[in-house]
């Protein structure tokens, strides 16, 4: 299997990380099914899932060997041990991405420190598919994970993100979707927001409202209660940051001096990371 130049035990094998599909099977990319198929372990959260997966797509050789939470520390020094003699090992989690949420950051952080390269092979990822489908902003987006189960902790973690400027990104479970969509009205506003549900699977639904309506929505409708979310909401506004107006006049008065009017009030306006029409507004009031 190819090799990257990074340095590297040169005897050493390589450590794959795998995106498989979140639901539809179609997802799969043709790099992960020839890794899969050629390395000497597969890693995964829980092999009966992974196990049908494997089945559906004819890979049989490659061992599966159960690697989550309760083990991942003792598990990742056996695969350090086995990568360095030269095995290739492939991490995939239930679905999706690995170490989104899932185990694996200790094994992945081990193997650069071994000298083991490590190969993302990228894929289905349910943070990435509800951005891109969901109507808000994507330039910048903070991902939370799963927030708290209890509803205090809950509050408290959402109250740290009351004013993060990017679209804030939660992973939810069906038996606390209303709770939680309750605990961010209350802590963050009536935001918009967009509740994706079941992506990629039969029953998907990408629903785009104010979180007071997405309440609503899950409220009446039983069936909106149930699968795996993703919950988008919008970020804070962003705050412009106060002029000093005697620092402005002095700046305008100056570039006034050398440049024409716009020039100089587009000038100001960079240097003080103020918006131009502002700049100019002032410029033609002190001329």
């Amino acid at each position: 299997m190819a090799k990257g130049n990074q340095l590297q035990n040169e005897n050493a094998g390589t450590l794959y990380v795998v995106a498989t599909p979140i639901g539809n099977f179609g997802d799969i990319t043709e790099r992960a099914l020839i890794v899969l198929r050629d390395v000497d372990l597969i890693l995964a959260e829980d092999t009966r899932r992974t196990k049908p997966m494997l089945q559906r797509f004819a890979i049989g050789r490659p061992t599966v060997m159960a690697f989550h939470e309760h083990n991942e520390d003792y598990a990742s020094v056996k695969m350090i041990e086995r990568l360095l003699v030269g095995e290739n090992i492939a991490l995939v989690s239930d679905a999706g991405t690995p170490l989104i949420s899932d185990p694996g950051y200790g094994l992945v952080a081990a193997a650069h420190q071994a000298g083991v390269q490590v190969v993302p092979i990228p894929g289905s990822c349910a943070i990435i598919a509800a951005l891109s489908a969901g109507g808000l902003p994507t330039d910048q987006f903070f991902f939370a994970g799963f927030l708290p189960a209890k509803s205090t902790q809950r509050c408290k973690a959402l109250t740290s993100l009351q004013e993060q400027i990017g679209t804030l990104v939660f992973y939810e479970s069906s038996h606390r979707i209303l709770a939680s969509l309750e605990d961010c009205l209350s802590v963050l506003g009536n935001r918009p927001a967009v509740l994706a549900r079941e992506l990629t699977k039969m029953y998907e639904t990408i629903q785009m409202g104010s979180l007071s309506a997405l309440l609503e929505f899950v409220r009446e409708d039983s069936n909106q209660q149930k699968g795996e979310f993703v919950l988008l909401v919008e970020g804070a506004e962003k705050q412009e940051h106060s002029i000093d107006e005697r620092e402005l006049d002095r700046l305008l008065l100056l570039m006034m001096e050398e440049l024409p009017l716009k020039q100089a009030a587009s000038l100001t306006a960079k240097i003080l990371g103020m918006k131009k029409n502002a700049a100019y507004q002032r410029a033609l009031t002190i001329k």
